[in-house]
């Protein structure tokens, strides 16, 4: 393990010097890569799929898991997309000059050496690479068992470019030791890996913050709400409602609890209903939601899962200040949202829902580095240091200061 690291940090000083026309063009040139490979990376993933299958992994898993024709060419689109995205190293942030008279410069640097734990999604590995490459950090990638043929041979195609290019391949690896004793390992390397971001279910993330000697960015759980206030417009409420739920229930985004104001209740229950069987979508309601519709009693268990299922839970509430109190006790800072028309309503959400992503009048899927322009993301942070929210490259670097003298000294 430590020769392995000590090769990643000796290729993360080559990594921080690359000049920007150089990057661009290796990860267009790793795009390429991905496409012309697209075949041998879906015969990998169907060694994956077999293995899901084999073990009863859930459906929300499998189709994270797998990876088709389309899927590996969005792979590609996003390594082009990430590509284009401004030099996030070596901007000045500020400058001023003191009275002494040194000019002084606050500058964009690379963390480093980034090791990344995820599970389920190959495509982390292609978009975590290349956002490390694209801010010039070199990435240790620890992927799940589960995707472990699809993620070598992603790797691999994205090493071959850079030795192509006459780049060390430990600028993007695969930790060696994929063990539960390899990653104990890998997260009290702190001689040679600078930032460990753990994205995954809530016993990854519990077991990482207790044991790593590295500095830890969470990716933690999404118990995401959607709150449909009194004066919601029924048709965006519904619009909105469905697809935070059923686009994709198996992605940290989805909809897990819905909260509805009393008043509205009786009306609009009945019409969600009718979508969600629709979606085939199980609901659990609590006691006046089963005085309503036809569904299962929810129990306090139920507002503290994240399903990641084709399963809602859902609440009536007395006003706002019910659903702030409820995210508070339940959510996990990751998405929440309202559905409002009311300005005053609105803002007073926003402003005490302590989440990264809060939302008027949208669906929380939107949670995602390419939605919100950043090509793709590392994960989405629970943190609120050093970065929050969906983390794109700008979130992979630091800052140093640059001081400019003519040879002054202090008295």
């Amino acid at each position: 393990m430590e020769t392995f690291l000590k090769k990643a940090k000796d290729a993360s000083s080559i990594c921080a010097t690359l000049d920007s026309g150089v990057k661009n063009s290796i990860l267009i040139q790793m795009a390429d890569a991905i496409r012309e490979n697209s075949a041998k990376i879906q015969e990998q993933n169907q060694k994956d799929m077999i293995y899901a299958k084999e073990n009863n992994l859930s459906d929300a898993l499998q189709d994270r898991l797998l990876l088709d024709e389309k899927r590996v060419d969005a792979m590609a689109n996003s390594i082009v997309q990430i590509a284009s995205l401004k030099e996030p190293v070596n901007r000045v942030l500020e400058g001023w000059r003191v009275e002494s008279g040194l000019n002084i410069q606050k500058v964009t640097v690379p963390i480093g050496v980034i090791g990344i734990i995820y599970e389920s999604r190959p495509n982390v590995t292609s978009d975590t690479a290349a956002l490390c490459f694209k801010s010039s950090n070199v990435c240790v990638l620890k992927g799940g068992k589960e995707a472990q043929n699809s993620n070598e041979a992603i790797a691999k195609i994205l090493q071959d470019v850079l030795e192509k290019n006459s780049l060390p391949k430990e600028m993007i690896s695969l930790l060696p030791d994929s063990s539960r004793e390899g990653v104990k390992n890998l997260i009290k390397q702190d001689k040679y890996v600078d930032l460990i971001i753990p994205r995954g279910g809530e016993g990854l993330i519990k077991f990482v913050s207790e044991n790593a000697t590295v500095s830890v960015v969470k990716h933690d759980k999404g118990l995401c709400h959607t709150y449909l206030d009194e004066d919601a417009d029924f048709e965006k409420a519904l619009k909105v409602t469905i697809n935070a739920k059923c686009r994709r229930v198996g992605i940290c985004g989805a909809l897990e609890t819905l909260l509805v104001h009393e008043n509205i209740a009786k009306e609009i229950l009945p019409i969600l209903k009718v979508e969600f069987d629709k979606h085939y979508t199980e609901l659990k309601g609590c006691e006046k939601t089963v005085e309503i519709i036809e569904t299962f009693l929810a129990n306090e268990k139920d507002f503290e899962t994240e399903y990641l299922a084709n399963v809602l839970s859902v609440k009536v509430v007395k006003d706002v200040d019910e659903a702030i109190e409820h995210i508070k006790k339940y959510g996990s800072s990751h998405s929440d949202a309202i559905i409002t028309e009311n300005y005053t309503v609105a803002e007073k959400f926003l402003n005490s829902v302590d989440s990264a992503c809060v939302y008027l009048n949208a669906s929380t899927q939107f949670t995602d580095g390419g939605e919100f322009g950043f090509g793709a993301e590392v994960g989405i942070s629970t943190n609120k240091l050093h970065s929050r929210g969906p983390m794109g490259i700008n979130d992979l670097t630091t800052y140093k200061y640059k001081i400019y003298g003519n040879g002054e000294i202090r008295a």
